[in-house]
């Protein structure tokens, strides 16, 4: 969807405007040579759209206002970044937003909007390297329909759900996994409402006209897909985990006492999931069930949003053995996913394998049968090396996803296969050794496969890289180690053509439902 361009900025600031936005260069009196626009990507290979290389963002600020009457919100976004090169404009990722004002370091800056850009020419060239605010006001409406939307409205106000690549749908961003960020939330609602964020909260206001403040603050770094904002008729039900955890859930105030014995599954969960991968990495978790069972809401079962999941209620009313799995997956994205971000979006393997290898783990050891009938891990991963050659040829590679196909099988219970393999050629112990030492050296960071297949050599005291690039970049599906007797269902002819798909992805590829 394309949006008509605006500019608007003092007269003095459109001075040479362009020149700017034609890319030239300005000499200025003390000799100084500012650089170009940066380019408008990060390189993405399955969202090459996404993010600008001419900055990095060190810290958001988000003040949103929500009025209850109209449904829309009011929003300061507050961004502190440093950049990598000299700049004389620089972008910001932003769609369906109504762009007011922007300033640069306190000074009224030109801005346009072109597509899914927000374009910020400062009133000075910026010097490579330079620490720089760039303050944005706005205002969004979270029922407007866009060509994509991290916006899920409900009756008593909204959540979001921004991945892939839908958060500058709620703030302006560098909207991308690569560059995380602090975040601090204040949110402003009508006092018979909550307002809730990533993190923890640190300080209320009760203000004039019967509102409150809420502001939230994260002790580690997010990723703009992994942002939570909700607000509604909500109850926060705290208790604790292990080691004195804190946990908090956001419960719709009228189905609180429904929703007590999923929400009452969780500290066992990470108690299990410690034991295998260590420490659970955030100062918090707990699941928000938004107030909202509509189908249409969104297009998946549950959100691992940075230290409080998201969830339809209606999900989380069935019996342990029907969500159990699940919550153990979302949990899992806490480690992968959440603290270890994708380096890029073709990493998504790394995430949903892990979450669904861990989760069917959970599953098995308290003989849940599957949604095949299945009860063990070697019988699922056989009937899923089956399926290998077949989705390799519809869906790609492990490591190869495209838009369409991000999400399908091959990216979770492809993911998981590979995983399986790995252990099974290394050894259980080898395996959980690989699995620390990756979150450890890259907590609070991204991660690319190429990382993960490096730590894996590095570790395992073997190089298996080439075993690893196999299994996850190859056209054929590699031999088992341990079962040469599992085959592979051949393709057929009508799977051979080279992949077209433009249908829309769906989401709950999860096995672990």
């Amino acid at each position: 969807m394309r949006y008509r361009s605006r500019v608007t900025a003092p007269a003095a600031a459109l001075i040479g405007t362009a020149a700017v936005l034609a890319g030239g260069n300005t000499a200025h009196a003390d000799g100084r040579t500012d650089g170009a626009p940066a380019p408008e990507t990060l390189g993405d290979p399955v969202f090459p759209n996404l993010g600008n290389a001419g900055y990095r963002v060190a810290a958001y600020h988000l003040d949103l206002s929500y009025d209850a009457t109209s449904a829309l919100v009011d929003a300061t976004a507050t961004l502190e970044l440093r950049t990598t090169q000299a700049l004389t404009r620089l972008s910001l990722d932003s769609l369906g937003l109504d762009i007011r004002t922007v300033r640069v370091d306190g000074r009224t800056a030109a801005f346009e909007q072109a597509d899914e850009k927000l374009r910020i020419t400062p009133a000075r060239a910026l010097r490579a390297r330079e620490r720089v605010t760039v303050r944005v006001t706005y205002t969004a409406d979270p029922r407007r329909p866009l060509a994509h939307t991290a916006w899920v409205p409900t009756p008593d106000g909204f959540a979001i759900c921004p991945q892939p690549d839908s958060a500058h749908t709620v703030f302006p961003c560098n909207d991308h996994p690569s560059d995380k960020a602090r975040f601090s939330f204040r949110i402003t609602v009508p006092s018979a409402l909550r307002a809730v964020a990533n993190g923890s909260l640190v300080c209320t206001e009760k203000l004039a006209g019967d509102r409150t403040a809420y502001t939230y603050r994260s002790r580690s770094p997010i990723a703009t897909e992994l942002v939570q904002i909700t607000v509604g008729d909500y109850v926060v039900k705290e208790r604790r985990g292990p080691h004195g955890l804190r946990l908090r859930d956001v419960v719709p105030s009228a189905r609180a006492e429904a929703l007590e014995p999923a929400l009452a599954l969780t500290p066992g969960h990470i108690e299990w999931l410690e034991a295998r991968l260590g420490a659970y990495p955030f100062e918090t978790y707990g699941l928000l069930p938004c107030n909202s069972d509509d189908p249409n809401a969104f297009d998946f079962t549950g959100l691992e949003t940075q230290t409080l999941t998201l969830y339809k209620p209606n999900f989380l009313l069935q019996a342990e053995p029907k969500i159990g799995s699940h919550m153990m997956h979302e949990l899992v994205h806490s480690y992968f996913g959440n603290s270890v971000s994708p380096a890029t979006w073709a990493d998504l393997w790394i995430n949903e394998g892990h979450a669904d290898f861990y989760g069917l783990l959970y599953r098995y050891e308290r003989g849940w049968a599957d949604s095949l009938g299945l009860t063990t891990m070697e019988a699922r991963m056989k009937d899923t090396y089956a399926r290998g050659d077949q989705w390799r040829a519809t869906s790609g590679p492990v490591a190869a996803p495209n838009a369409a196909d991000l999400f399908d099988s091959q990216r979770y219970l492809g993911g998981v296969l590979v995983l399986y393999a790995l252990r099974q050629l290394i050894g259980e112990d080898a395996f959980h050794t690989v699995e620390r030492t990756f979150l450890a050296r890259h907590r609070d960071s991204s991660a690319s496969t190429q990382d993960y297949i490096a730590v894996a050599s590095h570790t395992c005291g073997q190089d298996v890289a080439g075993f690893l690039r196999d299994w996850l970049y190859g056209t054929t599906t590699p031999r088992m180690p341990g079962h040469p007797d599992w085959t592979v269902t051949p393709v057929p002819p009508s799977l051979t053509a080279p992949r077209r798909r433009t249908d829309a992805p769906r989401r709950d590829n999860s096995a672990t439902l």
